[in-house]
């Protein structure tokens, strides 16, 4: 396995990991400034009042892009175990 077998490896992972996390950590940012907004308009200072609908959020968008998110991670674990087998194999 050369170094730029290693880097297409790394280049996959983190592609993988911003398509499992980026739309929880986007869901989240967007209910938070929206929330935090609505705080700051009416002057509601309660830390725990942001908790609810970030929650609600994350999981709508679980249900949403959970499939997606469960196919990609299945195809770059295929990809990589296949990429094991092929190192071993020679």
């Amino acid at each position: 396995m050369t170094e730029a077998d290693v880097g297409a490896v790394l280049r996959d992972a983190m592609m993988v990991i911003l398509k499992l996390g980026g739309p929880l950590l986007i869901a989240g940012l967007v209910v938070g400034v929206v929330i935090a907004m609505l705080q700051a308009a009416t002057q509601i200072n309660d830390a725990s009042l942001i908790f609810v609908p970030k929650l609600l959020a994350l999981a709508a968008v679980l249900a949403l892009l959970g499939p997606f998110m469960l196919a990609v991670l299945g195809a770059f674990t295929t990809h990589l175990f296949d990429r094991i087998i092929a190192i071993g194999g020679t």
